[in-house]
């Protein structure tokens, strides 16, 4: 399988000017943003999505469709009429729609914002995730959370192995329908290292070890495929536990005052980002691009959504978000947050996703 992973040998030269003149003899533009929708859309349009209106008077048009945007992109590409200017999604599809050639490669020292003390952007974003199609915006975790008021209080699930134990934890549990993490908690729970997860995955053996810890829990899980539904299921006692997008429990813990907490033992942690549709790489959306990446507006994002931003300049900016909470407290890769993380490996689920999502389908069925 081809992947066009770019090294720092692709250093361009940075360029000498940023967006001055942008609001000059500008003639109105519109831009067409596909995302997840809910708090990360908003927090989207909050950072930067409204600044650049505001600076611009370019309008941005938010199209809640990320979740089908590998599959929209290819049904658009193959129609010979793209629609989408720029597609929020996760770094395994993108990495496969840029090897099925659906979206535009990336200069990314030409086109992007260098770091406040010149650190061009190829040393500046998380180190191994510009791979060549995709601009990473965010660091998020899929962790699994619980209702407190489910557990006595001396009593209370903090491991991925306790998703497994229905006899200390019983009750339902909600897990997104897919292979994706359920696979990796499963080995991590039968004894298996975060770092060593996908090197027994990667034999048969393996999945059918992962399959069979799974097996212990099918009866008791209620499958979830929108972002939305593990903290309404959580809320309304339909489940004690969920795995769920970490985003998803802060804003229900704080902007709800829902009692959730989040174990963050075992996070799957991966990255969200841009990708630019085949065609679509215009002068003006390299504009919007440089600006809505930079330093600064990735930093922004995280006062609105505990996500970690891509560029490592962004981080000593954050601080309290909109709502008083410090952020840094929240974010995935917070220091007494990251541990026993799972690093999503979007290479490996590039080369074997669709024979993992067949097995677990059958598996769903049977």
């Amino acid at each position: 399988m081809k992947h066009l992973f770019k090294t720092s040998a692709m250093t361009f030269a940075i360029l000498g000017t940023a967006l001055g003149g942008v609001g000059v003899a500008h003639a109105e533009q519109s831009l067409t943003i596909v995302s997840w929708g809910g708090a990360y859309s908003k927090s989207q349009k909050l950072a930067y999505h409204d600044p650049w209106t505001e600076k611009t008077g370019d309008k941005i048009y938010m199209d809640p469709k990320s979740a089908q945007g590998l599959a929209g992109l290819r049904s658009q590409v193959e129609a010979g009429k793209v629609t989408w200017d720029l597609v929020d999604m996760l770094e395994g599809n993108a990495i496969t729609a840029c090897d099925e050639g659906l979206v535009e490669e990336i200069d990314y020292d030409e086109i992007l914002a260098p770091a406040p003390d010149g650190t061009p952007p190829s040393q500046d974003f998380i180190e191994g995730s510009l791979s060549g199609c995709f601009i990473p915006q965010i660091v998020y975790s899929t962790v699994l959370a619980y209702n407190t008021t489910a557990f006595p209080a001396d009593k209370q699930p903090s491991k991925v192995a306790d998703l497994f134990d229905l006899k200390n934890f019983p009750g339902k549990r909600s897990l997104e329908k897919i292979p994706d993490g359920n696979l990796e908690w499963a080995l991590v729970a039968d004894g298996v290292a975060p770092d060593k997860v996908y090197d027994v995955l990667s034999t048969q053996a393996g999945v059918d070890r992962a399959f069979k810890k799974l097996d212990t829990i099918k009866d008791d899980i209620v499958w979830w495929d929108a972002g939305a539904q593990p903290p309404q299921l959580l809320a309304d006692k339909e489940v004690v536990m969920a795995s769920a997008y970490n985003g998803r429990i802060f804003n229900a813990q704080v902007n709800e005052d829902q009692p959730f907490k989040i174990m963050w033992d075992g996070q799957m942690f991966e990255l969200d980002g841009w990708v630019v549709p085949q065609g679509k790489l215009t002068p003006e959306l390299k504009k919007y691009l440089r600006f809505a990446t930079d330093t600064q507006r990735l930093a922004d994002q995280a006062k609105y959504i505990s996500y970690g931003p891509a560029r490592k300049s962004s981080v000593p900016l954050i601080g309290k978000g909109v709502n008083g909470v410090d952020m840094k407290e929240h974010l995935p890769t917070a220091k007494a947050n990251f541990f026993n993380p799972i690093k999503k490996d979007a290479i490996w689920w590039a080369d074997h996703g669709d024979e993992m999502r067949q097995r677990f389908n059958a598996w769903l069925s049977q």
